[in-house]
C-alpha cells in the first residue's frame, strides 16, 4: 500500500500494527463508517481507475468514495499491509433475485485468515454493506454492528444472506477460488459502460454510521436507523441531490461538473 499512515488517519484507525480480530472487527467498522459508497464516476460516464494510488488518492484525499472494485482493493490493501493474510474472491450478485440465478461475477470479496480461521470482509455491498466480518465455519446467523448476516453453502457455492425486515434477503454467492488484480478488471468496465447495469443508469449512493444507514437512489433518499422505522423523502431537484451527496454523504463533487446534467436527465 502506498499511503498506509493516511489510510489509518483517515479511518480514524491511527495507532493500530497487530493482526488479530479484534484490529480486522475494527478496521472494517471504521472504514465502512469513514468511506461511503458511491457509483458517480459510472454515473456520468467514466470508467473507475483500480490502479491502487488512483484507488487511495480518490478515496483517501478527494473526498470521493467508491464501489466494490475500489473499496475492497483499498481495504484489502491496507490489510495486508498490517500483515493480515487476504485473499480476493469474486462473487455473483443475487440481490433482488432468486438465489439459484446464473449471473456473472461482477462483486469483489475478501477473504481474511486470522489464526487459523477465514473470514469474509465486504466494505462495498451498497446500502447493505458489512459492518463486521464474518466467520465462513459458522453456518448460522452472525451478528454485526449493525444487521444479522448468514452464510450457508448452495452447491459448490457459499451464499451470503442479510436479515431485513424479518427475512432472509440473498446477497451473493461465491467460492474459495483466488482471484488475482486483472481479474476485476473486466466487471469494472462492464459496469461501467453497460447501458443494461444499474450504476450507469441511475445513482447509487450509500453511507453507515452509528446510528443506521443513509441510502439514496437517484432523487429518493432513505435512512434506515437502527432498530427504528426507515423516514424517505424525494428530493425536488438536481441541486438537492448535490446538496444531500455533500451534507449526508459527505462526498466531493466539484470535481464533477457533468453530475448535474446527468442528474437532470432522469427527470
Amino acid at each position: 500500500m502506498h499511503d498506509l499512515s493516511g489510510y489509518l488517519r483517515h479511518t480514524g484507525c491511527d495507532g493500530i500494527c497487530s493482526a488479530d480480530l479484534a484490529t480486522l472487527r475494527a478496521i472494517v467498522l471504521r472504514h465502512v463508517l469513514a468511506i461511503p459508497f458511491e457509483n458517480l464516476d459510472a454515473f456520468i460516464g467514466r470508467r473507475p481507475s483500480l490502479e491502487p494510488v488512483d484507488v487511495e488518492r480518490k478515496l483517501l484525499r478527494e473526498g470521493r468514495g467508491g464501489w466494490c472494485f475500489e473499496q475492497n482493493l483499498l481495504l484489502g490493501n491496507a490489510l495486508r499491509a498490517l500483515g493480515f493474510s487476504v485473499v480476493d474472491l469474486a462473487a455473483r450478485v443475487v440481490w433482488g433475485r432468486d438465489p439459484d440465478a446464473v449471473v456473472p461475477r461482477t462483486h469483489r470479496v475478501l477473504k481474511v485468515q486470522v489464526d487459523g480461521r477465514d473470514f469474509v470482509v465486504d466494505a462495498g455491498f451498497g446500502g447493505q454493506t458489512l459492518t463486521g466480518v464474518l466467520d465462513l465455519a459458522v453456518e448460522g446467523a452472525q451478528s454485526t454492528p449493525h444487521e444479522l448476516f448468514r452464510l450457508r453453502p448452495v452447491g459448490h457455492e457459499c451464499l451470503m444472506e442479510s436479515e431485513v425486515a424479518g427475512a432472509w434477503l440473498p446477497m451473493f454467492r461465491f467460492d474459495l477460488h483466488p482471484q488475482q488484480p486483472v481479474d476485476f478488471e473486466a466487471a469494472n468496465f462492464q459496469l461501467a459502460h453497460d447501458p443494461a447495469s444499474h450504476f450507469t443508469q441511475g445513482l447509487r449512493v450509500s453511507r453507515v454510521t452509528s446510528a443506521g444507514r443513509h441510502v439514496l437512489r437517484d432523487f429518493d433518499l432513505a435512512f434506515h436507523p437502527l432498530g427504528g422505522e426507515t423516514s424517505r423523502q424525494t428530493l425536488p431537484d438536481a441541486q438537492a441531490v448535490l446538496r444531500s451527496l455533500h451534507e449526508v454523504f459527505g462526498i466531493e463533487v466539484s470535481g464533477l461538473p457533468e453530475l448535474e446534467a446527468r442528474l437532470d436527465s432522469l427527470r
